[in-house]
């Protein structure tokens, strides 16, 4: 039980840092601490995700920088999608689950160094014409077009199809989403994508528990280990730097997404 509360310190502490890291990174430390097969491991990271990052979009709220309407718009996509990829997990083979794991945490590492080193996106009056998703002046609120739905809409349902696929938060594909196509800033842009991982994790853990294939022994203490890590993250998030996060993160991913790839062949 100490080593599942301790990965789950480990997940939800990512997981406040950078929004997206602790929950794709769930799944490989249950695989490797626990020797656990991606399919089994999936439902457990989801829900220890979900968890924590409800706890986190509590905090954002209280906060104020959770974009809700966001949110609920990406979250109803991802809904949608979540059980069909919990159906298609237990349905592929544990080799082919790994690579794909490990070829995911590698294009997302990239992603990750990658806008590590790209300079902030200019703010200002020219901002509505550069990005879909732009904040009214007057409210703070996004002014919704079709072009910002349909890019919030496919990032949400690109993220509940993997969220049950893999048992990831889904915020490795959230967090460059509104990054690249709104004038959110970091806090927010965390605390949104925390919400829409809580809210597609209800689907996946309810339908992967109603078939019965749930370990629940391993997955509470570890899920309440998660949420001690968010609430440790969460405290020391403001004193680092986003850029040194990412990179971080991104090395992790490096390590680990190499890791899976190996495991997937030996």
């Amino acid at each position: 039980m100490a080593a599942n509360i301790g990965l789950g310190l480990i997940v939800g502490a990512i997981m406040a840092l950078t929004g997206a890291g602790g929950g794709i990174l769930a799944v490989p430390l249950l695989v490797f601490g626990l020797h656990m097969s991606v399919a089994d491991a999936g439902p457990i990271g989801l829900l220890a995700v979900g968890i924590a990052a409800l706890l986190g979009t509590v905090l954002g709220l209280k906060e104020g920088v959770v974009r809700y309407r966001a949110a609920l718009l990406m979250a109803a996509m991802g809904v949608v999608l979540s059980p069909v990829g919990v159906w298609l997990a237990k349905r592929t083979d544990a080799q082919w689950l790994s690579v794909i794991f490990g070829a995911v945490l590698l294009f997302v590492a990239y992603r990750t160094f990658r806008q590590a080193n790209e300079p902030e996106p200019a703010q200002g009056i020219d901002c509505a014409e550069a990005l879909p998703c732009v904040r009214s002046a007057a409210d703070g609120r996004f002014v919704w077009t079709s072009q910002c739905a349909r890019a919030l809409g496919t990032a949400g349902a690109v993220a509940g199809l993997l969220s049950g696929l893999l048992g990831v938060g889904g915020g490795f594909v959230m967090v460059p989403c509104l990054r690249r196509y709104s004038d959110l800033d970091t806090q927010s842009i965390i605390a949104t994508s925390l919400a829409v991982t809580a809210l597609i994790a209800v689907s996946g853990v309810i339908f992967s528990a109603s078939s019965g294939n749930f370990d629940w022994l391993t997955a509470l203490p570890f899920a309440g280990g998660a949420v001690g890590g968010i609430i440790m993250g969460k405290i020391i998030s403001h004193s680092l730097k986003g850029e040194h996060l990412q990179k971080g993160f991104a090395t992790v991913a490096v390590a680990v997404g190499i890791g899976m790839l190996i495991k997937a062949f030996i």
